[in-house]
C-alpha cells in the first residue's frame, strides 16, 4: 500500500506514530504537507500537484486536518476522493465534525444521546433558550473551539446572558447547552477505527476546572467501555462519515451523551494512557479497506435521468406492512431497497423475503415517478407541552381541590 499522511506537523507525536506504524507493516508511507497541494480541475480529469510537481498515484490517504485549515484541507481530501483514492475520513465527515452545530444537527435525527442544545442569534431569544435547556448553570460553546478552548460554564442566567451578548458582539456564533451535572467533570474518549472501539479512556477534571481535556490539566484512566457506550461511539462516527474518530461522551443519567466527534484525534494521550498500539490499528484497518474508496452514492446514482435516491417511511396502517419486500411490489416498480432502518438497527442490502414492519424506513434507489406515490405527505410533529412538576405544597393543594 502506498500511503500519504496529510499533515502540516510532521514532527508531532501522532504523525510520527502513524508513519512508523505504516512503515513497520511494509507500507510505502510519506508525510505530505496539506498546504503544499494545488488542485487542478479539468473535464473528466480531477488532478493534484504537490510542490508544483504532478502527484504520483497513492492507494490511500490519512488526513490529519487542523481546524485552522479546514476549508483547504477538506478540498484536498475531496479531490483525492474524486480520484478514487481511499481516505480514512471523508471530506464531508471532516467538515461535519468540525462544526459543533452541524454535527449535533446531524446526530439529532438519529437515536443518539446528545445534551439538549440550542442556537440563537436574536438577543430576545437568549433567555427563553436558556430556559429550554433547563436553566442555569449552562454550558456556552464556540462553534469551532478545540481542546476545551471556547467552552464556558455560566453559573447563573445573568452571567450566561452577558457572556452570550459579548460573544455575539464580536461576531462569534455560540451554542447554549444543558450542563450535565451528573457527569461530575468527567467524560469518556472512545477511539473508533472502522466499526469498533479500539481504545477508550475516562478523563477527569482537576480541582475546580469543569473541563476534563488533557490540555486543561485533566487526568486520564483506561476503561473497559460499556457495550452501550461502544455502540453509540461507533454509530456516531459512522453517521458523521468518519472511519477514524475520537468520540467524546458524557456519562448522563439516561446513558451516553455525545458531546463532540473529532476527525483528527490525537494519539499521544490515549496511547500513553491505555498502552495500546492505536496507530497500528489504524494502519491495519486501512490496509484491509484500501480497495473500497469513499463513494458519493447520491452523486453516482442520480446521474441517470428519471432515477434517484429517496427514503420511504412505512407508516402504521400502510398496505405493505406485514408483506415481504418481494411481495410489496417494489421490485416490479424498478425500486431497489439499499438499506432498511428499524429503530436503531440498520439492515444493509435486506433480503427480498424480509417482512416490513410499521415505522420501517427504506433507503431506496429507483424510478422517481414510481417512488413519488410512496412518499407520504410530511406531517408536522405536534409538540407536547412540557409540564413542570408542581412544588410539594402546591401539589397537595391541587390534590385537595381534585378530591372535592
Amino acid at each position: 500500500m502506498k500511503l500519504a499522511i496529510l499533515s502540516c506537523s510532521p514532527k508531532c507525536y501522532s504523525t510520527r506514530r502513524l508513519l512508523e506504524a505504516a512503515q513497520h507493516r511494509g507500507a510505502e508511507a510519506k508525510v505530505l504537507n496539506t498546504l503544499k497541494f494545488a488542485i487542478d480541475l479539468e473535464q473528466g480529469e480531477p488532478d493534484l500537484y504537490y510542490r508544483s510537481k504532478h502527484l504520483g498515484d497513492y492507494d490511500a490517504i490519512l488526513p490529519r486536518i487542523g481546524a485552522s485549515i479546514t476549508y483547504f484541507g477538506t478540498a484536498v481530501v475531496r479531490q483525492f476522493e474524486q480520484m478514487d483514492t481511499f481516505s480514512a475520513c471523508s471530506s464531508a465527515g471532516i467538515s461535519n465534525s468540525r462544526d459543533k452545530l452541524r454535527s449535533l444537527q446531524i446526530l439529532s435525527r438519529h437515536q443518539i444521546g446528545i445534551p439538549q442544545t440550542t442556537f440563537v442569534r436574536d438577543r430576545k431569544d437568549i433567555l427563553p433558550a436558556i430556559e429550554r435547556v433547563g436553566g442555569a448553570p449552562v454550558i456556552i460553546k464556540l462553534l469551532e473551539g478545540t481542546q476545551g478552548v471556547g467552552v464556558i460554564l455560566a453559573e447563573s442566567v445573568k452571567v450566561a446572558e452577558a457572556i452570550i451578548e459579548t460573544l455575539h458582539s464580536t461576531k462569534q456564533n455560540v451554542l447554549v447547552q444543558r450542563f450535565v451535572s451528573e457527569s461530575k467533570g468527567r467524560d469518556i474518549r472512545a477511539f473508533v477505527v472502522g466499526d469498533r472501539v479500539v481504545a477508550s479512556m475516562r478523563r477527569v477534571a482537576v480541582g475546580t476546572e469543569f473541563r476534563s481535556n488533557v490540555h486543561r490539566g485533566g487526568v486520564t484512566e483506561p476503561i473497559e467501555l460499556d457495550p452501550v457506550y461502544a455502540e453509540t461511539a461507533v454509530r456516531a462516527a459512522q453517521i458523521m462519515g468518519l472511519r477514524v474518530a475520537g468520540v467524546d461522551m458524557l456519562e448522563g443519567n439516561d446513558g451516553p451523551q455525545v458531546m463532540e466527534i473529532n476527525s483528527s484525534p490525537g494519539l499521544e494521550g490515549i496511547e500513553s494512557c491505555t498502552k495500546l498500539d492505536i496507530a497500528g490499528a489504524i494502519i491495519d484497518y486501512m490496509i484491509a479497506q484500501v480497495d473500497f474508496p469513499e463513494v458519493d452514492v447520491r452523486q453516482r446514482l442520480t446521474v441517470s435521468r428519471g432515477y434517484g435516491v429517496t427514503e420511504i417511511h412505512i407508516r402504521d396502517g400502510s398496505e405493505i406492512v406485514g408483506k415481504t419486500i418481494d411481495e410489496s411490489g417494489l421490485p416490479e416498480q424498478d425500486i431497489n431497497v439499499l438499506t432498511l432502518y428499524r429503530g436503531t438497527t440498520v439492515i444493509p442490502n435486506p433480503r427480498l423475503k424480509r417482512t416490513l414492519e410499521p415505522n420501517d424506513r427504506l433507503l431506496c434507489f429507483g424510478k422517481l415517478e414510481s417512488m413519488r406515490s410512496m412518499v407520504p405527505e410530511k406531517v408536522r410533529k405536534r409538540r407536547r407541552p412540557k409540564i413542570k412538576q408542581l412544588p410539594a405544597s402546591a401539589q397537595q393543594i391541587q390534590d385537595e381541590i381534585s378530591h372535592q
